[in-house]
């Protein structure tokens, strides 16, 4: 079997569609292929790339060619070239909450996703299968853990304290996300926008604004493709130590 059918075999066990950093996983154990290159992750992404086999769905998520209609239909995808938003940006928010909340499990923090999330699809689970904690760890005052019960994505750290809040802006209004991060800003916390990089500019805009200030060396930008490439590399990096033996 030569790798681009391994690749192929290893997206039709998934159910025709995977993340890059998952299907790094499953190819590399289909039986019958040898990868004798240094880097077979390179050569998975190079694959899915540039063979018609494969098609690109969102950032760091592919599918098989042959089974689009069912795979966009399945995601609820398929009306979004007709102008119907509404599930494609339900479909975005949810992909890019799972996919920061595996990052972070990856990297040993406890993850946190709101209660009124986790009953939403991620690809073929749902977000609750993603989330480390069922609550929010009472981290401070009442009042404060509160209005942290509605960021997108929490990882705690294990002194269950924050490490770092996420908020996905994918059509929804940036300020309202900084003015939520104004409430935490005499924790040590990282704050981060997950949008489209072609709102960038809009958060440069608005971070930039007096009332951000308190929080504004701590805020950080983050698009999808680059979300979607740490994404990668976090299970990369977690394959090399399982292969290596490394805790």
């Amino acid at each position: 079997m030569n790798q681009i059918e391994a690749v192929f075999e290893a997206m039709k066990k998934m159910g025709s569609y995977s993340t890059l950093g998952d299907l790094y996983r499953t190819a590399l154990k289909i039986p019958n292929c040898i990868w004798k290159a240094k880097d077979p992750y390179a050569n998975i992404r190079r694959i899915v790339q540039t063979n018609i086999e494969f098609f690109r769905i969102k950032p760091g998520l592919w599918g098989l060619s042959l089974q689009k209609e069912k795979i966009l239909g399945e995601l609820g995808l398929a009306n979004a070239h007709m102008g119907d938003e509404t599930d494609e940006v339900r479909f975005t928010h949810s992909y890019y909450q799972g996919l920061l909340g595996q990052v972070g499990s990856l990297r040993g923090f406890n993850t946190y996703i709101p209660q009124q999330d986790k009953n939403k699809r991620f690809l073929q689970n749902k977000l609750s299968d993603v989330s480390t904690i069922n609550s929010l760890y009472p981290f401070t005052y009442a009042f404060l853990v509160n209005k942290a019960k509605s960021v997108d994505v929490i990882w705690f750290n294990e002194r269950k304290l924050p490490d770092s809040f996420f908020e996905i802006e994918h059509s929804t209004n940036i300020t309202n996300s900084l003015l939520k991060y104004l409430n935490f800003q005499d924790f040590k916390v990282n704050f981060y926008i997950v949008a489209d990089s072609v709102r960038e500019i809009d958060y440069k805009n608005k971070i930039s604004q007096d009332v951000f200030r308190p929080i504004a060396k701590y805020t950080r930008f983050l698009d999808y493709d680059s979300l979607s490439k740490i994404h990668a590399k976090e299970q990369e990096l977690s394959l090399l130590k399982e292969r290596s033996g490394m805790k």
